[in-house]
């Protein structure tokens, strides 16, 4: 809770004796926080929207969710690109595996 506090994302109140006090507000708002960190979403992103996804609707919040939606799929996309770069490393270490032997003679080095 205090990282959240830290990064700006919750503010608690404080008790008379200095205290964090977090209110049932703050704790909806940290189970929030915890599923988009969990999604993979940087902390970044969720400082920016994070207002407009937890906060009572109001003027304009439409909008900051459309913003919000569209920086996600940006996310997911950048994503799903690193995934398939990965999953082709993936199948090249698999392909070395399987066959080191054949894969090393193949590749004969020229030192010139």
């Amino acid at each position: 809770m205090r990282h959240y506090e830290d990064e700006g994302l919750i503010v608690p109140g404080r008790c008379s004796n200095g205290f964090r006090d977090y209110c049932q507000s703050t704790i909806d708002r940290v189970l929030v926080i915890r599923s988009l960190l969990e999604s993979g979403l940087p902390v970044r992103l969720i400082r920016e929207f994070l207002p407009s996804l937890t906060d009572e609707p109001g003027v304009g919040t439409d909008v900051v969710c459309a913003e919000f939606l569209h920086e996600v799929q940006r996310y997911r996309d950048r994503l799903a690109a690193r995934i398939a770069v990965l999953s082709a490393q993936q199948a090249a270490l698999d392909a070395y595996l399987e066959k080191p032997a054949v894969l090393i003679s193949d590749r004969r080095l020229t030192l010139t």
